[in-house]
């Protein structure tokens, strides 16, 4: 009776289309190996077989994990059996041939074994080490490996998996992306790209090739350092991501992990190469922020001791002026790397400076007709006319090739040179039945490339909001959306990316593309309604008179709206910062055994700050009180100092203690905790709520004792002082709720979020209400791509013509406005 595993094969098989020798051909495994799986002869496979039939089915990443945990062994209890730590890195080994396993004799494979293991290699032989991309995989194995390099390994092949899904890569095929050895000026000397010693004479490498040789090519080069050169359009992202995941399927456990890093966010005269990959590594993974076994994050000692291999996408979206020092900075490591750039902006910085060092370079070769031909016709539906074999775009590619030998340079054959052109051509034709492809041949109405490639990136949001998505990433009914509203909060977008001069769509950083003023001003009227909100219902629930309540939440509400805004605009604004997702999680039960702060700082730090708030908070209110009942200047002032003092002492003591207590609760997150945005916004919401359930009962129980204690302690020293045990109950609960909102809504990235993302923008028409719904619905239209924890564009194009038109219609619109 055929076990788990080879029910599952035979399925997919079967689902395939593929019959039992087919899938030997395809795979290099023996018929005889397939049958006795799928009839359960055979059990317990070898992971590089596993990862042999995936390939041949061409499996999705789910059908993939599906078939990889029927592999995984499990112990009578069901769960899988430990895996003994290897004493010694296995020597590598390769896969014997389909040919070579049909021809062994009886009992060299499953008869071998006097155990009667029928996967056993053979006496003597150890096991092949599983592959990373299947073996390492997070739904494959439910006990990841404990090594950090090792769990990111897997977290990045299930990310970049799921990417070349989303984009359709496969589908009906990958383009071809073809480079050849880039101009010797762009390329640093032979002997050292070849870490030959002196004297010794060097012979250029062949380095060309195609997309599926992309990890084979690199390894190659004996220096690891390789810059990848093409025009916009032409296929970097797509080579850069082919890579990663080609080096990680054939990477040893020696090996660094590759890691995708979009360099056109990285400043280098402000923070070092390193120190900004160990940045980013932790904004994609906060886990990674948790301390290694020395003083550095886990995040800066994969960097440090070579771990990663930096996949730097995106060097001509470096700022003009920082190309330079970039370049300079690269040249000042030994990293392995890959470099990938538009060829202009990198020459003009090897100008400046020099190449960078020991790297080869290669230079991305355009599409031809003969590509073209092979690609399109697979792109549309089958006609339901006479012909079969009738596709639409036939006559364009017959006029192309008419053109090719009068008119080589016709715009449309200009701009189908590159795959993202191409893919935007297969967008707004191919996938829509009521265009004509035909018409792009039209050269009176695009009488050049550049208009030809407007039109398609014009067409291109109009074609993918058309139609209504069946369900949304989170499991919910789709709302859809308007494309002329969709291409108006993608225009403002990608205005912000552009003023912010970054390709990373961050959450926490959507309110920065208001003013300074603005950000600090909203947040303090928004945190003064809600305040005073909580005062006067509190304070009616106490006393029940609407005046008084009206009175007082007026007075609290604006006091700490000024107050509390000044903070905002002291620990953020004045300094040209942002509130950054926390990379620590609230645990409280127990004291966690790594925590990011000790106690001693947080109560130094929360001690000062909390009395100079208390101080101008309790002086204010002095003040105000006092200047109701006199006006005598004297009586006034020494109210408000008293007030002060007994406010700033408490307010000082009870802030100092909370900011202790949720240092003490602090614990990093989980290594393989926050992939995604939304699942970053989850997790940083839920720490914020687990802090407003420490903070509000803790501060307000401490502040309403304390002003008791304050009381007795400066009773007669600084004058008689009235205070009631209903007016310390009501100090302590206003002064906890409000506190922990002032501190949730000021002072955290999921704060920010609330009030300037989630209300003012979409308030004032920049963005939708529902905000994450609508960047994960675009995310699913093929307009954003993810980038771990943040969103980017598809193509630096297309984010330069968005943010054009946005800037084109907000000019129209205050042209328009006064007539």
């Amino acid at each position: 009776m055929a076990g788990e595993f080879g029910e599952v094969l035979r399925r997919l098989r079967t689902a395939a289309g593929l019959t039992q020798e087919e899938l030997a051909e395809r795979s290099e495994v023996s018929v005889r190996t397939i049958r006795g799986l799928e009839t359960g002869k055979r059990t317990n496979p070898r992971m590089t077989t596993v990862q042999q039939l995936a390939n041949a089915l061409a499996l999705r990443p789910r059908e993939r994990e599906e078939l990889l945990r029927a592999a995984v062994p499990r112990g009578q209890d069901g769960e899988q059996p430990a895996e003994p730590e290897p004493s010694a890195e296995p020597e590598p080994r390769s896969e014997p041939s389909a040919e070579a396993e049909a021809e062994a004799e009886p009992g060299t494979e499953a008869d071998a074994d006097p155990t009667g293991d029928p996967t056993d290699d053979g006496p003597g032989d150890p096991p092949a080490p599983d592959p990373p991309s299947a073996a390492r995989h997070p739904a494959a194995d439910p006990h990841p490996p404990s090594d950090p390099a090792e769990q990111l390994a897997a977290l990045v092949t299930a990310r970049w998996q799921r990417e070349e899904e989303q984009r359709q890569v496969q589908d009906p095929f990958p383009l071809p992306v073809r480079w050849e050895t880039a101009p010797e000026a762009l390329t640093d000397h032979w002997a050292n790209i070849l870490r030959l010693p002196a004297q010794a004479t060097a012979h250029p490498l062949d380095l060309d090739g195609e997309l599926g040789e992309i990890a084979a090519t690199y390894r190659r080069i004996p220096s690891r350092r390789l810059v990848v050169l093409g025009r916009s359009g032409s296929g970097k992202t797509i080579l850069a991501l082919r890579f990663v995941l080609d080096h990680l399927r054939t990477r040893g456990t020696s090996e660094p992990v590759p890691v995708i890093f979009s360099i056109g966010a990285w400043n280098p005269t402000t923070i070092t190469l390193r120190d900004w990959l160990a940045a980013q590594l932790t904004r994609d993974h906060p886990g990674y922020a948790a301390r290694g076994r020395g003083r550095e994050s886990l995040a800066a000692e994969l960097v440090e001791s070579g771990r990663i291999l930096p996949v730097l996408d995106g060097f001509d979206e470096i700022a003009d002026g920082l190309r330079r020092p970039a370049l300079e900075a690269l040249n000042a490591t030994t990293l392995p790397l890959v470099l990938t750039s538009r060829p202009a902006e990198y020459a003009a910085a090897v100008a400046e400076t020099d190449v960078l060092t020991a790297a080869a370079a290669i230079r991305l070769t355009d599409l031809t007709l003969d590509d073209l031909a092979a690609y399109l016709p697979r792109t549309t539906r089958k006609p339901g006319r006479e012909d079969p074999d009738a596709n639409a775009w036939d006559p364009v590619l017959t006029a192309l090739r008419e053109q090719s030998r009068d008119r080589p340079d016709s715009p449309l054959a200009t701009v189908l040179r590159t795959p993202l052109m191409v893919a935007l051509a297969r967008t707004v034709y191919s996938d829509t039945p009521d265009h004509d492809p035909a018409s792009l041949l039209d050269t009176e109405r695009f009488g050049s490339p550049e208009k030809l490639e407007d039109h398609l990136l014009d067409n291109f949001i109009p074609t993918v909001y058309r139609h209504r998505l069946h369900g949304s990433s989170s499991g919910g009914s789709h709302p859809g959306f308007d494309a002329d509203r969709a291409r108006h909060w993608l225009g403002y977008l990608a205005h912000h990316l552009t003023g912010l001069k970054t390709p990373d769509l961050a959450w926490w950083r959507l309110g920065n593309g208001l003013r300074r003023s603005t950000r600090t001003l909203v947040t303090a009227v928004l945190l003064a309604l809600a305040i005073g909100l909580v005062d006067g219902a509190i304070s009616f629930g106490v006393n029940g008179r609407v005046t008084g309540a009206l009175l007082d939440a007026s007075v609290v509400g604006l006091l700490a709206g000024l107050m509390f805004g000044f903070v905002h605009w002291l620990t953020y604004t004045a300094k040209g910062k942002q509130a950054a997702p926390s990379a620590v999680r609230l645990q409280l039960r127990r004291r966690p055994g790594a925590t990011v702060w000790t106690a001693g700082p947080r109560l130094m730090i929360g001690t000062l700050g909390g009395a100079v708030f208390g101080f101008g908070y309790g002086f204010v209110v002095g003040m105000v009180l006092t200047y109701a009942i006199t006006s005598d200047l004297s009586a006034i002032m020494h109210v408000a100092l008293v007030d002060g003092l007994v406010y700033g002492s408490v307010f000082g003591v009870a802030t100092g203690l909370t900011f202790c207590l949720l240092g003490l609760l602090e614990t990093p997150l989980d290594i393989d905790s926050a992939v995604n945005p939304r699942s970053l916004l989850t997790t940083n919401r839920g720490t914020v709520t687990t802090q407003l359930l420490v903070w509000a009962p803790t501060f307000g129980a401490v502040v309403g004792f304390g002003s008791g204690v304050a009381v007795d302690l400066l009773q007669g020293s600084i004058g008689p002082l009235v205070w009631t045990t209903q007016a310390a109950a009501l100090l302590g609960v206003i002064s906890g709720l409000g506190g922990a909102i002032g501190y949730a809504l000021t002072l955290t990235a999921w704060g920010q979020w609330l009030v300037l993302t989630r209300i003012w923008l979409p308030l004032t028409g920049r963005l939708p209400w529902a905000v994450v719904t609508f960047l994960e619905d675009a995310y699913q239209r093929g307009v954003l791509r993810q980038a771990g924890a943040v969103y980017q564009f598809r193509h630096a194009r297309l984010q330069q013509h968005l943010a054009r038109h946005h800037r084109s219609a907000a000019l129209h619109d205050d042209f328009i406005a006064p007539l």
